[in-house]
């Protein structure tokens, strides 16, 4: 069972990508959406996943807040130093970059493989909880294939090589669940890595995405497509909360 929960993520991440690929044309909508979607992850999953788990291990959530704003501050610096941003801020649309797409997307692959390794750890723990948490996995990654290729292709990167980031994300998870048979993570580890990784979808989504779905043919439907992303994963996390 537990193999087939992590299998189902390498299906669902590249359903994501391929549909961020056949319509690139509407970029700005689908980028839209995924800001909504990073935004709401956050709040809606992250955060209070971070305090559940500091509250259940008896871990201090300051640490994994002080890992959120280095989360956010590697980013920043990390555009800054590849010269992401010109000094023309108000021009959101000319500050492509392919390293920068290449960063962004291998951070997400990154949050992937350790999808997978939650996954691992829940059925370690019980089969429900397991069952529980590849949901919720499962049901963004979706989103995650999304924005691995949106990333990539926001930053002038060929469709080629977003394909090879697209399958790099989507065996990403399958990696991360088999490598917990080998190990065990600790929740202190954890709320670190969830508050590290929650800094990085603030930046990407408020300072990256957002600004980039409305720097060509901004109009109200992308302001709407933000929201539908937000409604989707306020929906998407009820759902699983409730399970």
């Amino acid at each position: 069972m537990q193999i087939a929960f992590i299998l189902a993520t390498l299906v669902s991440t590249i359903v994501g990508g391929l549909v961020a690929l056949k319509f690139k044309d509407r970029r700005h909508l689908l980028l839209g959406f995924t800001a909504g979607v990073l935004l709401s992850v956050v709040a809606f999953d992250l955060l209070p996943e971070i305090f559940s788990l500091a509250r259940e291990g008896g871990h201090n959530p300051r640490m994994a807040m002080i890992a959120l704003v280095v989360g956010f501050l590697v980013f920043h610096i990390a555009e800054k130093v590849f010269l992401v941003h010109h000094s023309h801020e108000a021009d959101y649309g000319e500050h492509h970059h392919p390293t920068i797409g290449s960063l962004s997307a291998g951070a997400l692959i990154l949050h992937s493989f350790f999808d997978g390794v939650g996954i691992g750890l829940g059925f370690q723990a019980s089969t429900a909880i397991g069952i529980v948490i590849a949901l919720a996995v499962i049901a963004h990654d979706f989103s995650d294939g999304l924005n691995t290729v949106s990333l990539m292709l926001a930053h002038n990167n060929s469709d080629k090589k977003a394909r090879k980031f697209l399958v790099l994300d989507a065996v990403a998870p399958v990696l991360g669940g088999l490598s917990t048979l080998f190990f065990t993570f600790s929740s202190g580890s954890l709320i670190i890595y969830l508050g590290f990784f929650t800094g990085f979808l603030i930046y990407m989504g408020a300072s990256d995405i957002l600004p980039e779905a409305h720097s060509k043919d901004s109009s109200l439907r992308t302001v709407v497509a933000t929201i539908v992303g937000v409604v989707f994963m306020y929906v998407v996390t009820g759902f699983l909360a409730g399970l």
